[in-house]
């Protein structure tokens, strides 16, 4: 009982607004991928425009994970230095402005459009490189351990949706209005991301709605609060090369760059040539391929966030961390290698259930980012979350020029098939052998000075 007179305090309301976060994390994350998905999907009417062999196409198509990849350090560097809100905002006008200048290369004489394109293709690249290293390092920040496999999971998962969203729009567009109108649409919609990206993301402690208790879920279960220095406070440590160094001398890491490296390669299978595939291999008009991506492609989705909860709900049952990753990484792995089994039927129906089955099992084992939030020093997890990238996407460079040279000697799309799918077993390879404990590292007095 109270004493007479003496008014008890109204409980503390407690907040959620980690999950309007990581929905704008996610959001955001898709107009990344769907900025991607755009030159895929007007990709045959593009190669018809300007007379691309699958080669040269192949090369279009990895334009953007050239500057994409060399600028994971430089973008990893800066979101430590300058925050993630204020670099990732700069990120999404860039690439805004990269999608406008795209469709007005459409009514530039024919010659120059390859070039031209290409070009905005490496500008594009590198002004989203801070876009998923910022997204895991404001996970860490805004969510306890225990639920970051599934938040990370839910913006990863962005890279199927994105397909289920854009993929028929792409294709409606690209038949009624031409190539060009997939990059407005995107330029359009850009800045209305921006905008919403301003008004609702903030640091942890900084942000209008959240409540003190919600804080003290957040750090009490292991989120990283105070990553972002408040405004006009000294920046904190940016890209140091002894930093780099530290990073790749720590077999853990390796294994998990590799492992990355190998999953991104199914990743960008399916958002370069998985609608060519179904276009020229298995006979669809551009219309019937972009709506026919969007059910592999929610397959997808549904199982990156399937694969965050499992994940979780594994580590919330006592079992380790390092089993809690792994299991549905090797297991989802396993799953995408059924794509192989398309080279034996030509029912496009059984070929769109095969896809999806491997579409499936490649978001349930994508907890890359998931892991790197976990294992990251906290010193350097904008830098980690570069590296990581880094290695990763170095896939988008080398997937789609590969797949385009097995293609043109063999005539057909069976050989990249296999080709994707032992990436997915060398990506189990990695992270049963090389990997081992996973736990958040350490770093040495000088580096973190």
């Amino acid at each position: 009982m109270s004493a007479p007179g003496v008014e008890l305090a109204p409980p503390q309301k407690t907040t959620h607004i980690r999950y309007l976060i990581v929905a704008m994390l996610f959001t955001a994350s898709c107009f990344s991928y769907g900025d991607r998905v755009a030159l895929s999907v007007a990709g045959t009417a593009m190669q018809k425009q300007l007379s691309l062999d699958p080669v040269r196409f192949g090369f279009l198509l990895s334009g953007f994970s050239w500057a994409y990849v060399c600028g994971q350090l430089p973008s990893g560097g800066l979101l430590d230095r300058f925050g993630s809100k204020r670099v990732y905002g700069i990120s999404i006008l860039a690439w805004t402005i990269c999608a406008f200048l795209i469709g007005l290369c459409g009514y530039l004489p024919t010659a120059y459009i390859f070039t031209a394109i290409f070009v905005l293709r490496l500008i594009s690249g590198l002004a989203q490189s801070p876009v998923f290293p910022g997204n895991g390092r404001i996970v860490a920040a805004w969510f306890p351990t225990a639920e970051r496999g599934t938040a990370s999971a839910i913006f990863n998962s962005s890279q199927y949706f994105a397909l289920v969203a854009f993929a028929p729009i792409f294709g409606w567009l690209t038949g009624k209005h031409g190539w060009q109108s997939t990059f407005y649409f995107m330029g359009v919609f850009g800045f209305v991301l921006l905008f919403a990206w301003y008004k609702l993301v903030h640091n942890v402690p900084d942000h209008p709605l959240i409540s003190p208790a919600e804080i003290e879920h957040i750090e009490r279960g292991g989120g990283l609060v105070n990553v972002d220095r408040k405004a006009g406070a000294k920046p904190a440590a940016s890209l140091t090369w002894s930093g780099v160094a530290q990073l790749l001398q720590q077999r853990m890491l390796v294994g998990i760059y590799i492992g990355q490296f190998c999953i991104t390669t199914l990743t960008y299978f399916f958002i370069t040539w998985f609608p060519v595939y179904l276009v020229q291999a298995r006979h669809m008009s551009v219309l019937k391929g972009g709506f026919a991506v969007a059910l592999p492609a929610l397959c997808g989705s549904v199982g990156g966030v399937l694969g965050g909860f499992w994940s979780d709900t594994l580590l919330r049952r006592g079992h380790s961390l390092t089993f809690a990753r792994k299991l549905p990484i090797i297991a989802g792995m396993l799953l995408s290698t059924t794509m192989i089994a398309c080279n034996y039927t030509t029912t496009q129906a059984v070929v769109m259930f095969l896809m999806s089955l491997a579409f499936f099992g490649k978001g349930v084992g994508a907890l890359g980012w998931t892991v790197i939030a976990d294992t990251s020093p906290k010193e350097l997890i904008g830098l980690n979350g570069g590296l990581f990238n880094l290695f990763g996407n170095t896939a988008g460079i080398t997937t789609p020029i590969i797949i385009g040279y097995i293609i043109k000697k063999t005539g057909s799309f069976n050989g990249a098939l296999i080709f994707v799918a032992v990436a997915a077993l060398m990506a189990i390879f990695s992270y049963v052998v090389i990997v081992g404990q996973i736990k958040r590292l350490e770093l040495q007095p000088e580096t973190s000075s």
